[in-house]
């Protein structure tokens, strides 16, 4: 995947701490995790889309028990919370530096009283994960956003003293409004404050019924996952641009998931959207010193590649303004080949990292940036 002397930075990496796993094997709801008499493995469930298949054991005439022959979610592999696992990945790979993070959905479903305690339980799991393999892993911190705003900044200022820390990871419903909502304001602000990167990542997608009837049973988790998930993220970014966010917090520092989302294609036409809406121009928002989303995404915006083909890369490295605002992932445990052995390689990282070579040119100065590089200079980083 990359020479042995050029470091290999993978920024959007997820594990699942085994306390976070009890916490979904309790549960009745999405999220969770549940067991099935013809699955070898705990299945994760997480997404709306999956719950129409979630389906229980039935009992038959004769008495026997069956259970669905379409088994919902994800087989919960030691891929999912195993060190000694992510390090394999990371070697197999030629991974020098992984910035882990809690995967979706965080800490979203919990009440006040328990998001709190759990967040500060995640956070120093993952500081210890880190501090066994010193220079080879850091962490981006969860927040307890269903707690009281003191909690949340208190769980900021604590994350931000660990040694391996170098951000947060959101994901879009914030407080439970949006990401546009002037109660984040103070959060952001005390992560701009604190120099925490904020790794933005989708969870919740679009409404099932916008897949149509057939979806469920016919078309597995490729719509939800392919399309509901990148145009979250577009539209949480563009709710935070239309609100004034990344003016208010000009600090602000955000990495995208999945290249952006669809903000590479389509920031063009909420510019052209925006400078043609009647409501903005009566109220004042459209100046000549009005930042553009182009000007947002190239400062305060970086993207991941974790796109897949060189065709969304290059958009994603235009629409950030260059190569060195784009930074390599794997999202392991995600995407295992169904194919191969998962102690080998994984097509879904490979795939990803030709993109890289193909948009930018093998051995490049850029390629090496996107690769670790810029990972390291932004997220400062350093290795063994």
């Amino acid at each position: 995947m990359a020479s042995s002397t050029q470091k290999v930075v993978d920024i959007h990496t997820h594990m699942y701490p085994p306390a976070y796993v009890k916490i979904l094997e309790s549960r009745s709801t999405i999220p969770l995790v549940r067991s099935f008499p013809n699955s070898p493995d705990p299945r994760l469930i997480l997404l709306e889309a999956e719950v129409p298949s979630l389906g229980v054991a039935a009992v038959t005439d004769d008495g026997a028990t069956t259970t669905p022959t379409h088994v919902p979610g994800r087989p919960l592999t030691k891929h999912y919370s195993s060190l000694a696992q992510k390090i394999h990945f990371m070697d197999t790979h030629n991974i020098s530096i992984s910035v882990i993070s809690l995967a979706n959905p965080w800490l979203d479903f919990l009440s006040a009283e328990e998001s709190g305690p759990q967040a500060k339980s995640i956070n120093a799991s993952f500081s210890a994960m880190c501090a066994e393999h010193p220079g080879r892993l850091y962490f981006f911190a969860a927040l307890p956003l269903t707690a009281e705003l003191a909690t949340v900044l208190s769980s900021i200022t604590e994350a931000s003293e660990l040694p391996y820390c170098r951000g947060v990871i959101l994901g879009t419903s914030g407080l439970g409004k949006g990401l546009d909502d002037s109660d984040l304001l103070p959060i952001f602000s005390a992560l701009a404050e604190a120099n925490m990167t904020v790794f933005l990542h989708p969870h919740y997608g679009l409404p099932n019924e916008v897949w149509g009837p057939l979806a469920s049973a016919n078309y597995g988790h490729v719509l939800p996952l392919a399309l509901g998930f990148p145009m979250e993220t577009t539209i949480a970014v563009t709710r935070m641009y239309l609100a004034g966010v990344f003016d208010a917090v000009r600090g602000l520092r955000m990495i995208l998931a999945h290249s952006g989302g669809t903000l590479p294609f389509l920031a063009g036409r909420i510019e052209s959207c925006v400078l043609h809406d009647g409501h903005l121009v009566r109220e004042g928002k459209v100046t000549a010193q009005r930042r553009t989303v182009w000007d947002v995404l190239r400062e305060q915006i970086y993207l991941d590649a974790v796109i897949y083909s060189d065709v969304g890369l290059k958009a994603a490295v235009d629409a950030a303004g260059g190569a060195d605002r784009l930074m390599f992932g794997t999202d392991h445990p995600f995407f295992p080949p169904l194919t191969s052995d998962e102690q080998g390689p994984w097509e879904s990282v490979t795939l990803n990292a030709e993109a890289v070579n193909k948009a930018v040119g093998e051995g490049s100065e850029e390629a090496k940036g996107i690769m670790g590089g810029n990972a390291i200079r932004v997220l400062r980083l350093v290795g063994e």
